[in-house]
């Protein structure tokens, strides 16, 4: 026999009230007393539901513009008193509380307020405070109480009453849990805020919450499990992206389309248009262009084979001659901001490719903080939103950087900070023409990135590859001098780096030996 809780009596304030009347009728017509609050209480009573004000109970009304309402003891009386406790019902009972067997709450929306870029006061006067305070009494006291966060857990719950004349333990303790990781996850938005605002990039705690969009098939590998939680913030990308078309997206999906929509956003609209394919997380062709058709071909030209089965990001929005071009082979997902009707249907031919639209391009210059998990714990840095324009490099060779070279040195360190370490880009007239990612040695990335060219080029049947007279950016410094000798060999002209190695002065004589202009940033860009 189940552990079933009657619900005699429920209290219900919210602040989504979505479908509110239809939970409250039917908890009504259960034969539950309905107590609210405020504007809840007004929206029932006004529905012509029987519903009493928690001031009527309190004996104490409503007061300093809301703020302070449920906090009392004929509340929380009700919620907290262990049914099994013969001491707490006779307490509750000599002090006139009656029991609440039901709590549904939801929090003020500070999530989507400060999303919505509020001032400080707007936000702080968003910040529940008896919400959560019932929503953890009814979860804890779980035993007796059933507790709802959600206005999508509505219907189940309704049905279960109905069907069984109350709430199963089961069920209370899977909503005591959900109610839980709600406050937690509110509470994280509100502490990440106010080290934010407070500019406290390393704070003593630091919380994360999210709300699960999706749960994945599985995870890197069939044998793990995965889910897609979105933190709330405003960012542009995969979290607030509309999926117009195409099979569910996969775990592997939504992690390089993320990064090959942060790569595209480097490269500004306006300016000209642009494209990165991405496999696995790295770049394997980006390229600017007067239009998407043009900068996907290019795109695509520096590796044919490895853009098959890519992700292809846009940053303008997907016209009809680029949907044309990219489902001539195989794609996993198109993301852009936006998309025609005519691009969209074109699309929709490929019934399993995933077309994602977004409303702007993510700011590669804005803050925000990256984690990643380590046993025992997480590591919590700030976004790499470092930006160098021409301004801040340091020619620290005898030959100068001409025009164009200056251009491909600052286009391809844009796509450097994308490629996993050690990276190695090659590129030419504003597109990637080969590109070594994730080695264990710099030396290798650019023999790698070479050999890459070289395939380009004999897929595409071109005489040579388009390393020649190509630039060259390397994430990091070169330790040696074997590593700038391996892009001479490719045909490199000029150099982009941080600098900062011991050896520095000797890779800048192997520069000047052959004849090579070389920049330093001053900044590196590792991607783990």
């Amino acid at each position: 026999m189940q552990d079933i809780v009657k619900i005699s009596r429920a209290l219900i304030s919210v602040s989504d009230k979505e479908g509110l009347l239809a939970f409250a009728g039917r908890l009504a017509a259960a034969g539950a007393d309905i107590l609210s609050t405020g504007g809840t209480a007004r929206a029932i009573g006004e529905a012509g539901i029987a519903v009493r004000d928690v001031a009527d109970v309190t004996g104490f009304p409503e007061m300093l513009d809301g703020r302070v309402k449920t906090l009392h003891p004929g509340v929380h009386g009700g919620i907290l008193a262990d049914r099994a406790k013969e001491a707490h019902m006779d307490a509750i009972a000599a002090h006139g509380i009656a029991r609440i067997d039901l709590v549904c709450v939801n929090l003020y929306p500070f999530e989507q307020t400060i999303a919505g870029g509020a001032d400080f006061r707007k936000a702080i006067e968003n910040i529940d405070i008896g919400g959560p305070a019932m929503i953890r009494a009814a979860a804890k006291n779980h035993a007796g109480v059933a507790v709802v966060v959600d206005p999508a857990d509505y219907a189940g719950l309704l049905a279960e009453i109905e069907s069984h004349g109350g709430v199963t333990s089961e069920t209370r303790r899977r909503l005591a849990h959900k109610a839980f990781a709600r406050t937690a996850a509110y509470d994280a938005a509100i502490s990440n805020w106010f080290a934010e605002v407070r500019g406290d990039e390393t704070p003593d705690y630091r919380a994360l919450g999210g709300k699960r969009a999706q749960s994945l098939r599985y995870g890197e590998n069939p044998h793990q499990t995965a889910a897609f939680y979105r933190a709330g913030t405003r960012r542009e990308g995969v979290a607030t992206a509309r999926q117009l078309q195409g099979k569910e997206l996969s775990y592997n999906n939504i992690n390089d389309t993320d990064a090959a929509f942060e790569l595209v956003a480097e490269f500004d609209a306006g300016e000209s248009a642009a494209v990165a394919i991405i496999k696995h997380a790295n770049p394997c062709g980006v390229a600017t262009g007067a239009s998407l058709v043009e900068a996907y071909r290019a795109a695509y030209d520096c590796d044919r084979t490895s853009a098959f089965g890519g992700i292809v990001a846009l940053n303008r929005p997907l016209d009809a001659e680029a949907a044309k071009a990219i489902t001539e082979i195989f794609t996993e997902v198109i993301i852009a901001p936006g998309a025609s009707t005519e691009a969209a249907a074109i699309v929709a031919a490929k019934k399993n490719l995933r077309l994602l639209v977004t409303d702007g391009l993510p700011d590669p210059a804005e803050p925000g903080v990256s984690i990643r998990t380590v046993a025992g714990g997480f590591l919590a840095q700030s976004r790499d939103n470092g930006r160098i324009g021409a301004g801040d490099l340091k020619v620290v060779t005898k030959r100068q950087p001409d025009a164009r070279e200056l251009a491909d040195m600052l286009f391809a360190w844009r796509v450097a900070k994308h490629v996993k370490s050690n990276a190695i880009v090659y590129a030419l007239d504003g597109t990637t023409v080969g590109i070594g990612a994730g080695q264990m040695s710099r030396v290798d990335s650019a023999r790698i990135a070479a050999r890459k060219a070289d395939d380009a080029a004999e897929a595409a049947g071109w005489a040579a590859p388009r390393t020649k007279g190509c630039v060259v950016a390397s994430d990091a410094f070169f330790p040696f001098a074997d590593g700038l000798l391996s892009a001479v060999a490719a045909g490199a002209r000029a150099v982009i780096q941080p600098g900062g190695s011991m050896r520095d002065d000797e890779v800048i004589a192997a520069a000047d030996e052959n004849d090579i202009a070389m920049v330093f940033t001053g900044m590196r860009h590792f991607r783990h």
